[in-house]
């Protein structure tokens, strides 16, 4: 008797277990199809397949600009290497200014450039800039896809991104990019601005800028000239992806250009940001006083400190640090230097200073070249008091790719023909480089 009540007992056992598990399977079942349905729901959003008329009017207008600019084929550089997609997408603020709400006055936008490896960097920078962005990007091979998915998703998801950020791309003047609307590979699994960044950053280790397969060169002056260009602020800051500037700078920067007298004609100037370097683990300083800190003890340098010294040195860092105006007070100008070789500030300049030569690639000579013909076409250079960049992370020796000091060479080269060419450009100039 006692061994059948205890057979009865296990078998209430196994079917409760057996009725847990089938509950399991059902609601494991249950939330597959959900997901699956919601992950449809959300692809069909992405290309305004919902049949809702009003809810995302203004996203499908994003989509047919994106695909009426793809449809084009772009345009190719002077050079006939590089295909160029010219707003690939609109920022709500470019739109604006095309509607005749903006002005070009009173606008200063940020300008860089990126191998789509590299793109993850811009979550950061928006949220510290917060104010108009043109973003040219470099994409080749199967990238050329990936980079065009991943630049809708991101001007679908990210509502900073849809207000500030013109997307521009660029590849090989034999490659195309095409709408992805039937892109699951890239676009499967993206529900948020959050995980459109995720994909993008396990993208990163993929290659480095001026290590592109194929041996492709990256032409990184035409990106900059493309970034330029499609934007009509009055002034541009043209940074790597991977700086950062001065928190409020924008705002500081207009406020004390609206305070100085009209420049007269041939009073033309930049405004020189001190550049440095940060180690990867320190959170990026926000103000100089942050950044004096940090400075004086060794976890900030100037930037290029191990790698080219001379190239940054003309700065005079030691006198911006001791420089009495810290954070107190409004931007303005601290001093004002005479360009010198190898000097390449940081600045920010009118749109109208002289484009940057697009024959320069790769590694070498790309910024050097720019800022010696500023030198050459009359350009002051005025360092402001608080206002600086920030590179992540120390620039080392060991982590540039293999060519690094055999594109320097044929850039150096390059550079004896360049400055040759500034003389007979620029007749009337007593200056030289």
């Amino acid at each position: 008797m006692h061994l059948s009540k205890k057979c009865s007992f296990f078998k209430v056992v196994l079917g409760a277990l057996l009725i847990v598990a089938l509950l399991q399977l059902i609601y494991l079942s249950f939330l597959s199809k959900f997901h699956g349905k919601q992950q449809r729901y959300r692809y069909s959003e992405l290309f305004g397949g919902s049949g809702k008329k009003n809810a995302h009017t203004e996203k499908n207008s994003r989509k047919e600009h994106m695909r009426y600019s793809l449809s084009t084929g772009g345009m190719f550089d002077s050079s006939g290497q590089y295909r160029v997609y010219r707003h690939l997408i609109k920022s709500d603020f470019t739109a604006n200014q095309a509607l005749g709400s903006e002005g070009r006055s009173n606008v200063l936008a940020l300008c860089t450039h990126t191998t789509i490896n590299n793109l993850y960097h811009l979550e950061s920078l928006v949220q510290r800039w917060q104010n108009p962005l043109s973003v040219a990007i470099f994409a080749h091979g199967q990238d050329v896809k990936f980079a065009t998915a991943l630049v809708y998703a991101l001007s679908f998801f990210c509502p900073q991104i849809q207000a500030l950020v013109d997307f521009h791309l660029v590849c090989l003047s034999g490659e195309y990019a095409s709408f992805p609307e039937h892109d699951r590979e890239h676009l499967s699994g993206l529900e948020d601005c959050a995980s459109a960044f995720s994909r993008l950053e396990a993208h990163r280790d993929k290659h480095k800028n001026y290590a592109i397969h194929g041996n492709v060169s990256y032409p990184n002056n035409l990106l900059r000239n493309v970034a330029r260009s499609g934007t009509e602020a009055s002034y541009v800051l043209v940074v790597d992806v991977d700086m950062a500037p001065s928190a409020d700078l924008h705002q500081q920067f207009l406020a004390m250009i609206a305070r100085r007298p009209p420049a007269a004609d041939h009073d033309e100037e930049v405004f020189v940001l001190p550049a440095f370097e940060i180690r990867h683990v320190r959170k990026l300083p926000a103000t100089k006083s942050e950044l004096v800190q940090l400075y004086q003890v060794g976890e900030v340098r100037p930037f290029y400190e191990e790698l080219c010294p001379r190239c940054q040195a003309p700065t005079n860092y030691s006198r911006w640090v001791n420089n009495g105006a810290r954070d107190a007070g409004p931007l303005d100008v601290a001093y004002t230097l005479s360009w010198v070789d190898p000097w390449e500030p940081f600045y920010i300049g009118p749109s109208g200073v002289p484009l940057y030569d697009e024959s320069f690639k790769q590694y070498g000579f790309n910024r050097i070249s720019q800022a010696c013909e500023l030198h050459v076409a009359g350009y002051k250079f005025s360092v402001l008091t608080s206002a600086f960049v920030v590179h992540r992370g120390f620039k080392v020796q060991g982590e540039f790719h293999a060519r690094k000091d055999e594109e320097n060479r044929q850039n150096r080269v390059l550079f004896r023909h360049f400055k040759a060419d500034l003389k007979t450009k620029y007749l009337d100039s007593p200056r030289h480089c």
